[in-house]
């Protein structure tokens, strides 16, 4: 058995080889898992690997007690794994590349992307229209989704609905939402203060699981389209006339016009969440200090 001043030396030994590149690639292969775990927690993909898990195990074994025609068939399974790895996990892998396009550190050198004046004027009518809308919609208990369009483009949840290219004002979001109209079941998709598009459908949630069971299909919608993009998802809801907002997968409720406002104009204003750390927080907590204030 070595003894510990034989194992000191082996590890100082070992550690005198390593060089700066070394930590550089165990760092980026860490980083790497990382975002593979973080991808496939919570959601199918967690299971699929299981079950690939699962079947490595069994040609394994197979293998061991000479099992010819188990070893035969999972072998083959196992050759055209990466290929059905990739069919299997598509959503998961789209949603990843997703999030990796929505980094702004190209964007900021090269400034693109940064609103212009007439862009942010149109903002900040298209700001008061959405809480002067929100607070009547919601006095009223007038089911609404709202997607406000950022770094990401939405244009395959805008094929799926009604263009419009509509200047916002209460009176155009009241009717849009007004029961039984017909664009008022789905979502109105926002791009640069414009009212784009109506009755669009938005993606489902990377996990229903993990959502409040007495959320409706608004505010799943919401969740789901936050989750899939940088968007910021305003709710009213139909049953209790709550506002809510979504960002990254995230629901916040409560809200206020004084609140909505504050939090509309923190996200398309100023800079993406991804750059504010606060923004790991919940939202609501940092505008109350902000209205307390």
């Amino acid at each position: 058995m070595p003894s510990f001043q034989d194992i000191k030396y082996a590890f100082f030994s070992l550690m005198s080889t390593i060089e700066f590149k070394d930590i550089i690639d165990l760092v980026a292969l860490t980083y790497i898992i990382y975002l593979v775990l973080k991808l496939v927690r919570e959601t199918r993909a967690g299971q699929l690997i299981k079950g690939i898990l699962l079947l490595v195990a069994a040609y394994l074994i197979s293998s061991l007690f000479d099992l010819t025609v188990m070893e035969y068939i999972l072998g083959n399974a196992l050759d055209v794994g990466l290929l059905a790895m990739l069919i299997l996990f598509q959503p998961e892998i789209r949603r990843a590349l997703e999030q990796f396009g929505q980094t702004k550190f190209g964007i900021k050198l090269m400034g693109i992307g940064i609103p212009s004046n007439d862009i942010k004027q149109r903002w900040n009518l298209a700001i008061d229209a959405i809480c002067d809308s929100c607070v009547e919609l919601s006095a009223s208990c007038t089911g609404a989704l709202i997607v406000i369009e950022r770094k990401t483009r939405l244009g395959e949840q805008i094929e799926t609905g009604t263009l419009l290219n509509a200047l916002p004002s209460k009176e155009i979001f009241g009717n849009i939402f007004y029961p039984k109209t017909p664009l008022h079941d789905g979502a109105v998709i926002m791009r640069d203060g414009i009212i784009l598009a109506g009755a669009c459908f938005l993606p489902r949630p990377k996990s229903d699981v993990t959502i409040d069971k007495s959320l409706g299909s608004r505010h799943r919608a919401a969740i789901g389209m936050s989750e899939n993009s940088d968007a910021v998802v305003v709710v009213v809801s139909e049953e209790t006339g709550q506002i809510s907002v979504a960002i990254n997968g995230v629901l916040t409720r409560d809200y206020t016009r004084m609140k909505l406002k504050y939090a509309l104009e923190k996200e398309i204003f100023y800079e993406d969440p991804d750059d504010d750390k606060t923004n790991k927080k919940t939202i609501s907590s940092i505008i109350g200090r902000r209205i307390k204030k």
